[in-house]
């Protein structure tokens, strides 16, 4: 399957090297390019991409409205966000995943790592730049609540998915999860859709403001007792 990305930035330059980039994978191909964030919206809706790579300051409408429109978008449910941003402390991050963005990386990222948190984001998994992760989650849980994703909190969930969300939380991927609680990965798989599915959340960079937001997990802590 070829990934159809659009690409979101104010600076040419930045776009056209993204372009480059993009053009240059072989299961990947650039169908828009948008200097603002109501243009990449436009493009979201009438290009039938699926993935967005979003920078968060753009004029007009910024990276973070922008998603947050995609993400409400009915007819937009399969697209996915990737934002990109210059520095790992910009304050906008927990306000992107918050808006729906799938993940996010600093601009400094090596090509080849862009390229595969494409791929990443698109087969649903959320990804964030490892370095900055614990500070994001420390200024989520500063910043004024946010209403919760959907559904009824992990009080819905079973103790298994209870785990299997906390294991999301902490990062760790299907095969992870799998081998942390002696599953198969198709078995750890089945087990986060659902959580998704009960939680009404988009993907896993949801799953993990849920469990942070309920204070499932918090920084430093494996699961509340």
């Amino acid at each position: 399957m070829t990934i159809r990305v659009l690409l979101a930035d104010d600076q040419n330059l930045v776009r056209a090297a993204f372009a480059l980039l993009v053009a240059s994978a072989p299961d990947m191909e650039v169908v828009g390019e948008a200097g603002t964030g109501r243009q990449a919206v436009e493009l979201a809706r009438t290009e039938r991409a699926d993935l967005v790579v979003m920078d968060i300051r753009m004029p007009d409408l910024d990276g973070i409205e922008a998603t947050r429109l995609i993400a409400a978008d009915e007819d937009l449910a399969g697209v996915k966000v990737l934002v990109l941003t210059t520095y790992d402390t910009d304050e906008n991050i927990v306000a992107a995943l918050r808006a729906g963005a799938s993940g996010f990386l600093v601009k400094d990222t090596r090509p080849a790592d862009l390229l595969d948190a494409i791929r990443t984001v698109t087969a649903g998994d959320a990804l964030l730049s490892p370095g900055p992760t614990a500070r994001l989650i420390e200024r989520f849980l500063r910043s004024p609540a946010a209403p919760p994703a959907g559904g009824d909190g992990p009080d819905c969930l079973s103790d298994r998915e209870r785990q299997v969300l906390t294991l999301v939380a902490r990062g760790l991927n299907n095969t992870e999860i799998a081998d942390s609680l002696g599953l198969s990965p198709l078995t750890a798989k089945t087990h986060v859709s659902r959580v998704m599915g009960k939680l009404g959340t988009r993907d896993r960079a949801q799953l993990v403001i849920v469990a942070y937001e309920s204070g499932l997990v918090t920084p430093g802590t494996a699961q509340r007792q």
